[in-house]
């Protein structure tokens, strides 16, 4: 054999190499990192869940998700926590951060796919065929957003009985200090409005420390309280003995209402059903409230 057809016999080889190996990977399922509560809700309701190889923190339903590895708050993300996973993709709510730990990721070759956060019906049903078309499961993604515009369309046939607005204060944190109200502009502002509520915390975007004058200032009928900020608490009934809440229409009425963190504010597969719970609860009568 010639020289130049041996080499062409180890071009050729390589070739053949390259190309399988090509195939090999081409072929191997994903590695996903699911950092948002609400897009983890989504890949499992998409049976995507074997492509799961860690979430961040705020992934707490359902809870089999609590079992895969964490990589740590969506905030405050570590490169070297999530690329330990060997991840071949990253899905990302907008809130994820910092910037800087994305851009690493990617570095690495890791694809990193941001989904926007829109607090709406039309936000979720984004979410939805985003994630699906990432799983190649548009059909099931399909169906699933539709079952979704169904919850809202109940949700829309509820609100639409009611004139009544009643003025709702949502307590996004309550620690050693005043509580975190949530103000224009946030998830839980959306949440209020599409509950048939008014929102009783007014003139500011984001979250604001309210002390107790603020609170009765602001005479809310109903004041929500995370899960979260009830059992730091130590329960529901210890939260009427914070700073001006007796001096509410809500505290004089008994109308502090616990809500779940993520379903109410993930604005994911359950928000539908969330705010209806709410706003049937929204509608109640003082004398009905919950104790």
């Amino acid at each position: 054999m010639s020289v130049i057809k041996l080499w062409l016999c180890r071009l050729l080889f390589a070739a053949n190499l390259v190309l399988a190996l090509s195939a090999v990977a081409a072929a191997a399922p994903p590695r996903i990192v699911s950092v948002g509560g609400a897009l983890t809700e989504i890949v499992y309701a998409l049976e995507g869940q074997a492509t799961l190889v860690g979430v961040d923190t705020t992934s707490l339903w359902p809870e089999t998700a609590k079992t895969l590895p964490q990589v740590g708050y969506m905030r405050n993300l570590s490169a070297e926590g999530i690329l330990s996973l060997s991840p071949t993709r990253v899905i990302a709510s907008a809130h994820a951060g910092p910037p800087a730990v994305l851009e690493q990721i990617r570095g690495a070759g890791v694809d990193v796919t941001i989904l926007p956060e829109a607090y709406s019906e039309a936000g979720v049903a984004e979410k939805i065929s985003a994630v699906a078309a990432l799983l190649d499961k548009k059909e099931a993604g399909a169906r699933l957003a539709a079952e979704t515009r169904a919850d809202f369309q109940q949700l829309a046939d509820w609100r639409a009985q009611f004139t009544r607005q009643p003025k709702t204060l949502f307590f996004l944190a309550v620690s050693q200090g005043a509580p975190l109200v949530s103000g224009q502009d946030t998830p839980a502002d959306a949440m209020i409005r599409l509950a048939g509520g008014s929102n009783a915390a007014e003139g500011f975007s984001g979250n604001k420390a309210f002390g107790g004058e603020a609170i009765i200032a602001a005479a809310p009928e109903v004041i929500l309280l995370t899960d979260i900020s009830v059992k730091a608490l130590g329960g529901l009934e210890q939260c009427y003995q914070l700073p001006g809440i007796a001096q509410t229409p809500a505290g004089r009425n008994h109308r502090l209402i616990e809500v779940d963190t993520l379903s109410l504010l993930g604005f994911g597969l359950r928000s539908g059903e969330a705010a209806l719970a709410l706003a049937k609860q929204l509608q109640q009568q003082p004398d009905s409230a919950n104790r």
